[in-house]
């Protein structure tokens, strides 16, 4: 089978962001063991590498090894609920499913890179790169900040899951803005707006300052999207406190900085703004050769390749501010599940993937 037991050890090892230590010593260990050079790098990524160190041209398959929290219990089951027959996790595949926590998103795709990258015959003057990045859940993006800024390849794919059939070109970019806003406190009979009136507008004024940069525009990647996270209110007696959490996915035409000028210009003139999670939208070409690399790949194994952008964020929002090289998302299994309580991943799918991927690396030097 295409598959070892690395995908059902790394899920076993549960590794919500900042936590994913024993995950990133299992990985280097089993990259170790099949002849990688492995290490853990000083941002605590997992790395291993294949291929001569003096080669002219660099793949780097970026996943993240980290997981969004909630342990989800790890089982093997059948489609059809029938007992399982007695072979190891690496005999298993059709009609098989995994579940637990980072089964999907994403330690299945960054298995399938370290799984494909064991198996191929890396061509002449290639090298690839495996990097389990850390802190991809959380705002940091520590991992791949650290990566992006330490080297610069030829080519890079994303590990995320889309299908073993479809490719992704994009992700919207994000802001986070907390919004505070303080009054004193006044008697109720009064006629002044209260705090919590006052956020309130100023989030009715976000959306329609939303809808009117979305007139006209028709895909959903392209749209600015306003979430409110959260609003709450607070008082000591003296003053009463409205706080906003507002996140923001945006299109490549609006930057971080766009959203904050726009809402400093709609917010109360004493408000306080605050942001975090920067992130610019990501959009890759079709017509280069990595993108061509990976259909021939996908039809290599039977499959018709798709294409899909998302409306989230991923380490290719990090690396596409840095690298100029082609850059893809790719990996097996449903992202309708990620973060969800029925997270799992058909190992038929898992096994499609590291095909396909092993076919992309052996046909590099094409």
């Amino acid at each position: 089978m295409p598959h070892t037991d690395l995908l059902l050890e790394l899920v076993k090892r549960y590794s919500p962001s900042t936590l994913e230590a024993p995950a990133v010593q299992y990985l280097v260990q089993w990259m170790s063991e099949r002849g990688f050079e492995a290490y853990i790098d000083e941002a605590g990524n997992a790395f291993g590498i294949r291929g001569a160190s003096n080669a002219t041209n660099t793949l780097i398959l970026l996943g993240h090894i980290d997981t969004f929290p909630g342990d989800i219990p790890v089982r093997v089951e059948r489609v059809d609920d029938h007992p399982l027959e007695d072979k190891s996790f690496a005999e298993l595949s059709e009609g098989y499913t995994l579940y637990g926590r980072g089964s999907v998103d994403a330690k299945g795709s960054l298995c399938a890179f370290a799984e494909a990258t064991a198996q191929a015959t890396i061509p002449e003057g290639w090298r690839v790169i495996v990097a389990g990045c850390v802190e991809e859940e959380i705002a940091t993006g520590k991992g791949s900040n650290y990566v992006s800024d330490h080297f610069t390849p030829t080519a890079c794919v994303i590990g995320e899951p889309s299908s073993s059939n479809r490719i992704t070109l994009g992700y919207k970019g994000r802001l986070l803005v907390e919004y505070l806003l303080r009054r004193a406190v006044a008697h109720t009979a009064r006629p002044e707006p209260t705090v919590a009136a006052l956020g309130s507008e100023f989030w009715q004024r976000i959306l329609e300052w939303a809808e009117r940069e979305n007139r006209g525009v028709e895909r959903i990647f392209d749209q600015l999207l306003p979430g409110l996270r959260s609003i709450n209110t607070s008082s000591d007696y003296f003053n009463e406190t409205v706080t906003l959490n507002v996140s923001f996915r945006l299109p490549p035409r609006i930057s971080p900085d766009d959203i904050m000028r726009a809402l400093k210009a709609i917010a109360q003139p004493d408000g306080e703004l605050r942001a975090w999670g920067h992130e610019q939208a990501y959009e890759s070409d079709r017509n280069n050769a990595l993108v061509r690399g990976l259909m021939g790949a996908i039809r290599g194994q039977g499959g018709q390749p798709g294409f899909v952008l998302k409306t989230g964020t991923s380490d290719m929002n990090t690396v596409g501010a840095k690298w100029t090289c082609p850059i893809v998302a790719y990996g097996p299994g449903d992202s309708n599940l990620d973060h969800t309580p029925h997270e799992n991943l058909p190992l038929d799918e898992y096994d499609k993937a590291i095909d396909t991927l092993k076919h992309l690396i052996e046909h590099l030097a094409d």
